[in-house]
């Protein structure tokens, strides 16, 4: 009898093949076994462009941003080098203009 694997998304292990998929039944999550899983090498972030960024890359700001708790405001063109790629809800930590910061991808370019 065939092992059938736990849902890559939830980790659930009630999963079941409904003909050409395996299925999960908490997230409903569905995925075809013949398909080859990504590969586990790292975080991939891309920037406003589409350019797959990655650590210690060079990134311009794309436009002008409010920094949270502060009336500081970056501005569209600044510069940041040697990027650090990390997981959550802002992808890069940075330094731009001596101040160490977190920024969301979608507001940089590669440079």
């Amino acid at each position: 009898m065939e092992s059938i694997p736990n849902c890559p998304v939830c980790q659930s292990e009630h999963t079941y093949h409904d003909g050409t998929f395996y299925v999960c039944p908490e997230c409903a999550h569905e995925w075809d076994p013949n398909e080859v899983a990504a590969s586990d090498d790292g975080l991939q972030v891309k920037d406003s462009n589409g350019n797959l960024l990655a650590d210690g890359d060079d990134i311009i700001l794309t436009k002008d941003l409010k920094l949270k708790g502060s009336s500081t405001v970056l501005k569209k063109g600044a510069k940041a080098k040697g990027i650090r790629l990390v997981e959550g809800d802002h992808e890069i930590d940075c330094k731009v203009d001596g101040m160490k910061i977190m920024l969301k991808a979608c507001f940089v370019k590669k440079a």
